[in-house]
């Protein structure tokens, strides 16, 4: 329950991500542009990241690098490849795909470099502001 109320938009985004992945994508006049589905990919997983960071952050004053790397990015990134095999085996309407996985990967490593260089010292320089 604890984690249901320090993390409501990371499992927001989480759940979204699963719905969008396996729901049957509509179609659409951006259809025709090339990566514009892998521009989606990496803006999902880049927008997820950033805010599990933020959450993340938000609840720990101390940065624990083992915990982050693997709640932030190994996780995330494991899903990724769930979702792509899932989407390969047990569907007929989407399919799994190595450069998905790979625009995953990158919104993900996107998402960790936002919240180590942007919301750290945000955070960092908000602790000091409220001591002083």
């Amino acid at each position: 329950m604890q984690i249901i109320r320090r993390y409501p938009l990371s499992l927001l985004c989480i759940a979204l991500i699963w719905v969008l992945c396996f729901c049957h994508p509509p179609q659409t006049s951006m259809d025709g542009v090339p990566g514009i589905d892998k521009l989606a990919h990496v803006v999902m997983y880049l927008g997820t990241c950033g805010i599990m960071w933020w959450e993340y952050l938000r609840h720990h004053k101390a940065l624990r690098l083992r915990h982050a790397v693997l709640w932030l990015i190994v996780m995330p990134v494991l899903m990724s490849g769930v979702i792509e095999l899932l989407q390969e085996y047990t569907t007929v309407h989407r399919g799994g795909d190595w450069i998905d996985f790979c625009a995953n990967t990158c919104g993900v490593v996107l998402g960790a470099l936002f919240g180590r260089y942007v919301v750290w010292p945000y955070r960092k320089r908000q602790a000091r502001e409220t001591k002083e």
